[in-house]
């Protein structure tokens, strides 16, 4: 499913990357039974982290901080939990497949890419970018990449990186019925934190498809 290079293993040491292939999924414009979901997820993130101080000293949150501090970023994940805990921002709906994703993304505060399994060309390859690739991301726009930064490809190309996200070619659609999800865990993150975020991630996709079967769950370092 997925080959990890040399490169990457060298210039990551401690990293790791999971992956899930879920089946049978189902993917809705609106689940009611979710939207309990986000509410009470909502409600343990502001019990959680009563500041921003308590956010940033989070493990997580200071392991994506250290990476994306290099390429001059912010931890998108970080700002999200923020919006939605210290603005009041709504958790949005927009297909109960990525909505389950970015729930245990904002749980975890792990970053997750999530992909149609039949538009891969498979294998997936692990690598670290060399800063002359390019690729489309999911918002149309071509994207040269950060080097250094970590990715991943198939045999058609770039399906997502850290700093840059997922591409537009094999997003997950209103239309998939089998999902891949891919957590990117720099240095700091351990497997057992990933672990559960692909169980929580899989715990929020049966919400939404009864009937879904987890394929595969691994963690690669």
């Amino acid at each position: 499913m997925l080959k990890v290079t040399e490169a990457w293993r060298k210039a990551y040491p401690e990293a790791n990357v999971g992956v899930m292939v879920i089946n049978n999924v189902f993917n809705p414009a609106q689940c009611k039974e979710l939207d309990i979901h986000k509410q009470t997820l909502i409600e343990n993130l502001a019990a959680r982290f009563s500041d921003r101080k308590e956010l940033n000293d989070h493990s997580p949150i200071k392991a994506y901080t250290d990476y994306y501090k290099r390429y001059g970023k912010t931890y998108h994940v970080k700002q999200q939990i923020e919006s939605v805990i210290f603005k009041g921002k709504k958790i949005p709906s927009v297909a109960s497949l990525v909505e389950a994703m970015f729930m245990a993304e904002l749980k975890n505060c792990l970053l997750t890419a999530g992909h149609d399994y039949k538009t891969l060309k498979l294998p997936l390859t692990l690598n670290v970018a060399k800063g002359d690739e390019k690729y489309i991301l999911i918002n149309g726009r071509e994207q040269q990449l950060k080097p250094g930064d970590m990715l991943i490809q198939d045999y058609e190309g770039i399906i997502s990186s850290i700093i840059h996200g997922p591409d537009l070619r094999t997003q997950i659609k209103p239309d998939t019925q089998k999902a891949v999800f891919v957590i990117y865990a720099p240095p700091g993150i351990t497997q057992k934190e990933i672990s559960d975020h692909l169980s929580d991630i899989s715990f929020y996709v049966a919400v939404v498809s009864a009937n879904a079967e987890i394929e595969l769950q691994q963690i690669f370092s």
